[in-house]
């Protein structure tokens, strides 16, 4: 496996143990990240502060079991991609949502170049309204 692959298995690890810290090591400072559009955190991001602020911090305030349950990593050399599973309740709301998601990451010697998020928005969108 190549460096590139064991640090996003490492990402996914500490998102596990919902460990943010240590989530974010694999983060540079001009890490662009994609949360795509009709996601409720939509946009990009770049650097971990602007990550952690627009997505992990609103996800921990605003969701209930929120989770990412990965069911297969390939490692594709610079590009690394993970598919599983969104789930979790939305507080405001109280509905629960399962979404199939892929996420894309860019890579270059460990560290995440870009970071791209795809997934069944419509499924997500219909827990918090």
């Amino acid at each position: 496996m190549s460096s590139n692959y064991d640090a996003i298995k490492a990402h996914y690890a500490a998102s596990d143990r919902k460990d943010v810290a240590a989530m974010m090591a694999p983060i540079t400072p001009e890490t662009r990240w994609t949360e795509m559009a009709g996601f409720p955190y939509a946009g990009t991001y770049v650097g971990p502060g602007a990550i952690v602020d627009g997505v992990f911090k609103r996800i921990g305030e605003e969701w209930t079991d929120y989770t990412f349950a990965l069911e297969r990593l390939i490692d594709g050399g610079a590009t690394i991609v993970g598919i599983g599973t969104y789930s979790g309740r939305y507080k405001q709301t109280g509905k629960s949502m399962t979404a199939r998601v892929v996420h894309v990451w860019d890579m270059n010697e460990g560290r995440v170049v870009r970071f791209e998020q795809f997934a069944d928005t419509s499924l997500v969108a219909d827990a918090v309204t």
